[in-house]
């Protein structure tokens, strides 16, 4: 099986997507429409967050990304390498897909730099993407399914970062030279002041949003990373739930403000 010359869809998973029913079924019929040209890029943190407090830390955000203590490391690494990674895997398996497991750190595939370690701990930003193992697996016909733990960028230093998997997703469609990058959320958009989906918003009209608390915390991380995957050539960016996936009208896209026709 060729990897689609127009270049794969790449799809991030919001943790609470994970968990309906309908989403592996969804994901293996939009892998069969585009010839096994999809990888999926997953999280977790309610499950992070919830072992979190078992183990006696309360969770911090800022700006929509994870503080990563030693301790939220551990279960980053825990959960979304492993029980969430895998369980996403049993089920597009069970689906009927021929889903393959990995993350960030296998193959040194996802590097990262952190992002400010007085702040936000070992949480890190993208650096460099190897693509190398995706498109192998997307060659041999697999749907690569990808935990954005990534691996330091220095290589002396060593050791794992706490990516956002939007902005991990926005890398890795960006190295690919995605067709779309698909960000599943569990709401239907972005919406405006007043309550009103947005079909269609510019980078600059997404940063407006942020600026005044209409967009905030996973929503402005989400659009951060639409800039990032748009800066890096991703030919369209959209944000929607699981009923938007394989409907290209529905959901928000976001565009760069040249493409909008005056």
């Amino acid at each position: 099986m060729n990897v689609p010359t127009r270049g794969p869809i790449v799809v991030k998973l919001g943790g609470r997507t994970q968990s309906d029913p309908a989403l592996p079924a969804a994901l293996v019929a939009l892998s069969r429409a585009t010839r096994g040209g999809v990888v999926i890029v997953h999280g977790g943190g309610d499950q992070i967050s919830q072992l979190q407090r078992m183990r006696g830390e309360e969770p911090r955000f800022v700006g929509g990304r994870r503080v990563t203590t030693d301790t939220a490391l551990e279960l980053v690494r825990m959960v979304l390498s492993g029980l969430a990674n895998k369980q996403l895997v049993s089920a597009l398996t069970a689906a009927g897909a021929t889903a393959v497991g990995i993350s960030g750190e296998d193959a040194s595939m996802l590097r990262a730099t952190p992002i400010d370690r007085a702040t936000l701990g070992h949480a890190g930003l993208p650096a460099f993407v190897d693509t190398r193992l995706i498109t192998a697996l997307l060659t041999g016909g697999f749907l690569p399914v990808i935990s954005p733990v990534a691996t330091h960028a220095d290589a002396t230093i060593g050791g794992a970062l706490n990516v956002n998997g939007d902005d991990a997703a926005a890398a890795i469609a960006a190295a690919l030279g995605a067709a779309e990058l698909f960000l599943l959320a569990d709401v239907a958009g972005v919406f405006n002041a007043d309550k009103q989906r947005i079909d269609m918003l510019s980078i600059d009209d997404a940063h407006a949003l942020v600026a005044a608390g209409v967009a905030g915390g996973g929503m402005a991380a989400k659009l951060d990373a639409c800039a990032a995957a748009l800066a890096g050539g991703v030919h369209r960016v959209r944000i929607g739930d699981l009923a938007a996936l394989t409907e290209p009208n529905a959901g928000t896209t976001v565009v760069a403000p040249l493409s909008i026709s005056v």
